[in-house]
């Protein structure tokens, strides 16, 4: 699904973000582009320990000490391949800007991380036998969504859908929100055990994200918005 949406100038937090992530992944084994790392076994052998030492794992989360506590954290600044990172921080642009003219800097700073915490332990706690390591944003931007959709249901998003044929629709978000996050919870439900993407986070990120836009704000008016666009692509 490729969505266009308004983009707004000075996001300072959410373009900090975008460029936190860019700059850590180019900087760390995953990207390849660091010499010192290595190459062949060498290489995947840095690969395999950076993300365990800064991912979630969820055997060891709930038994480690502070450090391990502090893991869905900083695996929010980890990117396991170049398609993972450019479809997290293509969505986190277009609709983080929205949002934190919205909520305010500090507040979104602290809602982005929050909601990204919560979204992995809980899909560490739903899944606390496994030692598959957890990396990205995704909990987080899904929380970013999830705001968006209570905020700005009304705002015209154009989606181009593959099944489609890349056809260009307007729509509203709500529709187009809605529609991503049943696609997420149909992926849980037909998702098997092992490697993969971790849908129950998204849903647990966009639940958390939506219901805390609209306890804080549900008093406020509603903001309708439509602006000039910013393309992104993939799913969180």
């Amino acid at each position: 699904m490729i969505v266009r949406c308004g983009a707004v100038r000075g996001a300072v937090i959410t373009h900090a973000l975008i460029a936190a992530g860019a700059v850590l992944f180019l900087a760390g084994p995953l990207s390849g582009f660091v010499p010192s790392y290595g190459t062949g076994d060498a290489l995947l052998a840095e690969q395999t320990a950076y993300l365990r030492e800064w991912g979630v794992v969820p055997d060891e989360l709930f038994a480690g000490g502070i450090r391990t506590a502090l893991t869905p954290l900083t695996a929010l600044f980890v990117h396991g391949n170049w398609l993972h990172l450019l479809g997290n921080m293509l969505f986190l642009y277009v609709f983080g800007a929205m949002t934190e003219e919205r909520m305010g800097r500090v507040e979104f700073a602290v809602f982005y991380l929050v909601c990204g915490y919560l979204a992995m332990v809980a899909y560490a706690a739903a899944n606390a036998s496994s030692d598959q390591t957890l990396v990205g944003a995704s909990g987080a931007i899904s929380g970013v969504l999830g705001a968006f959709l209570c905020l700005f249901p009304r705002a015209r998003v154009t989606s181009v859908f593959p099944f489609l044929f890349f056809l260009p629709l307007r729509l509203p978000a709500w529709v187009v929100l809605l529609f991503w996050f049943a696609l997420q919870g149909l992926a849980q439900y037909r998702a098997g055990s092992g490697p993969g993407v971790a849908y129950l986070a998204h849903l647990v990120g966009f639940t958390l994200g939506f219901l805390y836009a609209w306890g804080r704000y549900r008093r406020t008016t509603t903001v309708r918005r439509s602006a000039a666009a910013t393309e992104g692509d993939s799913t969180p």
